[in-house]
């Protein structure tokens, strides 16, 4: 048997360590999706912003996030091999200009593919940067996203602002819009869903408003989306490729001693994951919008970083990372002030529940930290009948940094990461 195609465990941790760092149980999974639902219900109830759970805002979050775990997951396939991937901005942003360029000269699926190439084009050049020149990993992200900004307004106004472009509504800093993918929904189920939902029903219709928004015009690109996140967690942790990959983002020297080479895994790992990147750019083009904006990215690729560090560095935390992001994004955009300001109350509950957690764990002076925001923002909730619009815009972004803040502490990232690595440093 070939020691290529396996890595030694590294020494088994202290019993009480492995109790600390245990990972969630499916039915504590449940419990806990469960418990946010009840509150979720609790503040529409309350409140009277029946929004919060309505078919059309689970449907447009769904959609926001797409993109926002597409970038995550292009982040997950980098960094399990040691590369951080700070260009993911720039990487989409290759997406939607690609994407939509080719998308409304022939159809949207090769849209599509021209998106993923553009994206595994800036992957190509950061892998060259950092792992062939050892350049290092921020800088050569950031030179990617300048760059990836620059090549893209230079080629809009050269390819959208003149000729049939021109004439089929391009401009300096618009492409012409392209067909639809395509959509599809359950029949039958949507529309019982949608009768339940109108009752308003406790938690029964926040439900069914929930599972409505999953199943109702759902366009085939989030379809594979949802297959590459099952895909990736496939390849990445049931596979020989797999472990060999992710070796060379824990301890590349033993890797490279045991024959896996380490250059070959990490140019793979960071063209894969520009692809992906690449991929959430062209949803962007071709099924949020039908069209390149210049800008439209907003700043997604870093939002999908934000979300892969949250899901510690795994598909599944990764999921619920965007979804949660795609939900703030999606509330903010449809429903403004008012049903913000309901979320209010509910992240007052979620602080109540962090102080009395970190009293039960003794942290007295974060618990009491926790339990002053609480009181402060039930203060704000109680005195104000919605939220100012500048606030709501940064919704998206007050939500990424609450989430990371509070789960910073449990994270483990890969731990060569980020590190520098010279090919014969294993011989």
């Amino acid at each position: 048997m070939s020691t290529a195609t396996s890595v030694p465990a590294g020494p088994k941790a202290p019993r009480g360590k492995q109790a600390g760092k245990r990972r969630l149980s499916f039915p504590m999974v449940l419990l806990i999706i469960a418990g946010a639902l009840v509150a979720l219900s609790a503040v529409r109830a309350i409140t009277g912003a029946q929004d919060i759970t309505a078919a059309g805002q689970i449907s447009a979050a769904l959609s926001m996030a797409v993109p926002i775990g597409l970038a995550g997951l292009g982040g997950l396939w980098a960094e399990r091999a040691g590369v951080v991937n700070i260009g993911l901005e720039g990487m989409m942003i290759l997406g939607t200009f690609f994407g939509a360029w080719a998308g409304w000269q022939t159809n949207p699926w090769i849209g599509v593919l021209a998106g993923v190439l553009g994206g595994m084009f800036g992957g190509l050049l950061h892998a060259v940067a950092t792992v062939t020149f050892g350049v290092d990993h921020i800088i050569s992200g950031i030179a990617i996203n300048i760059l990836a900004l620059g090549v893209t307004t230079y080629f809009a106004k050269l390819w959208f602002n003149s000729g049939e472009a021109a004439a089929k509504g391009g401009s300096p800093k618009q492409s012409p819009p392209a067909e639809d993918i395509g959509s599809v929904t359950l029949p039958g189920v949507s529309d019982w869903l949608a009768d339940i939902e109108k009752h308003h029903w406790f938690f029964v219709s926040d439900v069914a408003g929930i599972l409505g928004g999953l199943v109702t015009k759902v366009s085939l690109l989030t379809i594979v989306a949802v297959l590459l996140f099952a895909l990736t967690f496939w390849v990445l942790w049931k596979s020989a490729f797999g472990l060999r990959l992710r070796s060379c983002g824990e301890n590349p020297i033993a890797a490279e001693s045991l024959g896996v080479n380490v250059y070959k895994y990490k140019y793979i790992a960071v063209i894969v994951s520009g692809g992906m990147a690449g991929l959430g750019g062209a949803f962007l083009s071709l099924v949020t919008s039908h069209i390149y904006n210049e800008g439209q990215t907003g700043g997604r690729g870093y939002i999908g970083l934000a979300a892969m560090i949250f899901g510690n560095w795994r598909p599944g935390g990764l999921a619920m990372g965007a979804g949660l992001f795609g939900f703030a994004d999606a509330l903010q955009l449809r429903n403004g002030g008012t049903s913000v300001h309901a979320l209010l109350l509910l992240l007052v509950v979620l602080l109540v529940v962090l102080a009395l957690w970190k009293a039960y764990r003794k942290a007295y002076i974060a618990a009491a930290i926790s339990a002053v925001i609480a009181a402060g923002v039930l203060v704000w909730y109680l005195g104000t009948d919605s939220v100012p619009n500048e606030f709501v815009s940064a919704t998206p972004y007050v939500v990424t940094l609450l989430v990371l803040s509070l789960s910073a502490q449990r994270l483990r990232m890969p731990k060569a990461d980020g590190m520098k690595y010279r090919k014969g440093q294993g011989k």
